[in-house]
């Protein structure tokens, strides 16, 4: 495609420095040539910095905004995520997928970058075909990857490292709390994956989440940012499909499906002793769920929030 999710996460980034003071975000030129945007690391970050984070990461092509989430007798700050290409700015962009490490350095990549680098197999299932002379990549992580990864990403993705704009905050940070409950229709995107659906079958996806409040220390933030998406993440997606295997969906993709569901994530992942791999992957999706049918244009319903694990979750 013509459209280039890389440009477009270019401009993002562009008119986010463009207001760096307000938005409490600072640039660096590492010495291998990258620039480095901290929005949350050593700088202060922010809310906006967190959308304009998120925006970045979906390749432009998501809309996000700050929005009042309900959950329960409660109403959380959170962000409303509307996107109509969910494989590509979902998927083929903010889905965390490449595995950067180096030495002590380890993040998970995500980006628009990512579809220059077609370093996972998922793209052998995607139509996106990204075409850019810069590279934008999305890094939950408090420091700058060394110059060996740099020079993996640039000649991964065909540019030079010059050409390579990493955007870092930790977890625990106001931006990283901002960014992960944006991927709240991602990772409906991925269940949908994951239970063998094509993701080029969803036509439009909406979605709203609660913002985790900062956790002192990224390991906690980890739970609570979890948590966000599993207790108090809603999605609406409308998917190329009949009402039977829409209903059907509807019952198997959110959280709620997991044997896990119920547990808060930071407790899930101390009792597997930090190995992701060993939860439940079911439970990886929003708390709630509505796939409209394409076909006939009615909606099924599926999940449910959980208030009581959100509430125990954010004030502990």
């Amino acid at each position: 495609m013509s459209l280039s999710m890389n440009d477009r996460a270019a401009a993002v980034v562009e008119a986010l420095l463009g207001d760096a003071d307000a938005l409490g975000i600072e640039a660096r030129t590492l010495d291998c040539g990258a620039r480095v945007v901290d929005c949350g690391a050593e700088a202060r970050g922010g809310l906006q910095a967190g959308l304009g984070f998120a925006a970045a990461c979906m390749g432009g092509l998501g809309k996000i905004d700050p929005v009042p989430v309900p959950v329960g007798q409660r109403v959380w700050p959170g962000v409303g995520v509307a996107v109509d290409d969910p494989a590509a700015a979902c998927l083929a962009a903010q889905y965390a997928g490449w595995k950067l490490e180096h030495e002590d350095f380890f993040a998970m990549a995500s980006g628009p970058g990512r579809a220059l680098a077609r370093a996972e197999e998922l793209f052998a299932e995607l139509a996106w075909r990204e075409r850019a002379k810069r590279a934008i990549l999305c890094l939950e992580t408090r420091k700058a990857p060394p110059a060996e990864i740099v020079e993996k990403v640039a000649g991964r993705c065909g540019v030079s490292a010059s050409a390579v704009t990493f955007l870092i905050a930790p977890t625990a940070s106001v931006c990283g709390s901002v960014q992960i409950s944006a991927r709240v229709v991602e990772t409906a995107l991925h269940k949908l994956h994951e239970l063998g659906v094509d993701p080029a079958r969803v036509r439009s996806g909406w979605g709203c989440c609660p913002i985790a409040p900062v956790a002192a220390e990224d390991p906690a933030a980890i739970g609570r940012t979890n948590d966000a998406v599993l207790y108090g993440g809603t999605v609406h997606l409308w998917v190329e499909a009949g009402d039977d295997e829409a209903a059907e969906l509807a019952k198997r993709l959110p959280s709620t499906a997991s044997e896990a569901f119920g547990t808060p994530f930071g407790e899930l992942l101390a009792a597997a002793d930090w190995n992701f791999y060993d939860i439940d992957p079911m439970l990886f999706s929003p708390a709630a769920v509505t796939l409209t049918s394409t076909e006939s244009g009615r909606a099924h319903h599926g999940g449910g929030l959980a208030p009581e694990v959100l509430e125990r979750s954010f004030t502990r």
